[in-house]
Order: structure tokens, then C-alpha cells, then sequence
């Protein structure tokens, strides 16, 4: 079907609006919080949760641990909105959708992203529960957000990827982290379709390639971000080893589980990230 680029922008107004009338000041920054990594929301004194379904034209979280609210508060004193549980392409959402609601973060004036989520490890040197910062990312899940007619008013029609992810603020994570006493990795992060994991074949391609961590989102939402020239820094929480030649089954549970226990490590960081900003 081919996009509709005018409903396109009529629903990021009316999903805009909707939140603008929700909320009492405009937020700074915006995070996107992905499998079991929803408990930075008990750090932010929340002014007001909203529900992804009472959204005009927002999409609804499908995926068990993706609660599906925006929360919206503060945190390390200052305004931030929330996303508690993000979309995948592997939900059968179009790439326009999954992304909707970083264009509506740009309308609402936020200029710097975080985004998080859990993937599986392919780099020998990480381990489970360690947290890697993205440097740069591969797109394997065989779309893009961009594709279609160009929202001018957002960005350009070839946006530059040369730093998807900005150094300032991968320079500053690495800084509070060290002060933290937290042993950050850095490295690059592959975007698949999903939600079957791969095969030991697929493992060993995907390390060859150049990729240390593997997983089914933010790819997305970075690109679309850099099209509007948002900051934007993102971090992966190991939660599975993906080595070829000693490959177990894992299973949702245990991804959860795990993301879980890192979280407290990822959330110190990002609220002494947003703090320093």
C-alpha cells in the first residue's frame, strides 16, 4: 500500500496535540525504554502517565514486558518523556509507524534521544549483563523510515549517517560511567527482523560483518532521528550469549530476567547522562 504522506503528517499533529494537552511544560529529552528495561520510569516523578491506545494514531505495544505508556515528569531535574515499551518491525508495523513517535517528540521540541534496548552478544570480549554504548549500527532488518516521499520539513532526502549516534554524548556516557565505576562497553549493534533468534550460521555472518551486539529494534528510530538532527545516544543491555560454536537455547524469560538485573546499572547511568546535559 502505497504512504499516505498527508494522513502521515495529520497524524503526527493529532498525536502531538493530544500529548501537548496532557502535559504542562515542553519536555527536553526523550527516551525510548525497550524489553525489561521499564523501571527508569521509578526515577522520574511523573507528572502524567498516558496510555499508547488513548494516542490518537499512536501505535499499541504488543510484546510481553512493553507496558505501553508515556510517561511524562521529570529526571535529574529536568523534563523528559518517556516511552515505556517501543514497536517492532517484527509486529507488523510499517516502518512509519514504528517511528511516529520520535517525529512527535521533534514537534513537541525534544532534541536529544535515548534509547535503549536488549540484545544478544557477539563480540567474545562482552559479557551477559555487561551494558554496551552503540558507536554506529548495521541495517539488516530490510526497510527504512525514510523510505517513500520525503517529509521536507523534518530533514533531507539523503540525511548523512556518518555519526548516527553523537560522540559528544557517547564521550560524556563513557565519562559518568568511569565515575560510576561501570565497566561500559562500545561497539556496533545490528538491527534484524526478528522475533524468531538466529541461526548459528546467522551468528557467525553477523559477527563477520562487524557487529558486536545483535537485535530487532532501534534502528529505526535512530535513523529517523538523525533525518531531524535529534542527539541521539543509545545503549544495548547484554542479555544472551550468541557465540556459534557454543550456542544454547534461551528463552524470553531468561532475556527479561537478566535485563532486569542490569537495569539498576543502566538507569545510574542515564540519570547521571541527563543530569549532565
Amino acid at each position: 500500500m502505497r504512504f499516505n504522506i498527508e494522513k502521515y503528517r495529520a497524524d503526527i499533529k493529532a498525536a502531538t496535540a493530544f500529548i501537548r494537552s496532557q502535559t504542562e511544560s515542553a519536555p527536553r529529552v526523550g527516551i525510548i525504554l525497550g524489553t525489561g528495561l521499564g523501571g527508569l520510569t521509578d526515577e522520574i516523578d511523573i507528572k502524567k502517565t498516558i496510555s499508547y491506545g488513548d494516542i490518537p494514531n499512536f501505535p499499541v505495544s504488543t510484546v510481553e514486558s512493553h507496558v505501553g505508556r508515556l510517561i511524562y515528569g521529570t529526571l535529574a531535574g529536568k523534563s523528559v518523556l518517556a516511552m515505556q515499551g517501543r514497536f517492532h518491525y517484527y509486529e507488523g508495523y510499517a516502518m512509519h509507524q514504528i517511528t511516529l513517535p520520535v517525529r512527535v517528540m521533534y514537534e513537541l521540541g525534544i532534541r536529544t534521544l535515548f534509547v535503549s534496548n536488549a540484545g544478544g552478544v557477539l563480540n567474545p570480549h562482552f559479557d551477559r549483563g555487561d551494558i554496551m554504548v552503540l558507536d554506529d549500527h548495521i541495517n539488516l532488518l530490510g526497510d527504512n523510515p525514510l523510505i517513500g516521499p520525503n517529509l521536507d520539513e523534518y530533514g533531507p532526502r539523503f540525511p548523512d549517517m556518518s555519526e548516527p549516534y553523537d560522540r559528544e554524548l557517547i564521550a560524556l556516557a563513557e565519562e559518568v560511567a568511569l565515575e560510576q565505576k561501570l565497566n561500559l562497553r562500545k561497539g556496533v549493534y545490528v538491527a534484524v527482523q526478528g522475533p524468531n533468534l538466529e541461526t548459528r550460521a546467522e551468528y557467525r555472518f553477523l559477527r563477520a560483518i562487524g557487529a558486536d551486539v545483535v537485535g530487532m529494534s532501534t534502528v529505526p528510530e535512530a535513523i529517523v532521528a538523525n533525518h531531524m538532527d535529534m542527539k541521539t545516544l543509545a545503549f544495548s543491555v547484554i542479555t544472551d550469549e550468541c557465540y556459534p560454536d557454543a550456542l544454547k537455547e534461551v528463552s524470553l524469560d531468561e532475556i527479561i530476567a537478566t535485563a532486569a538485573k542490569a537495569e539498576p546499572k543502566l538507569t545510574a547511568l542515564m540519570r547521571g547522562l541527563i543530569a549532565r546535559i
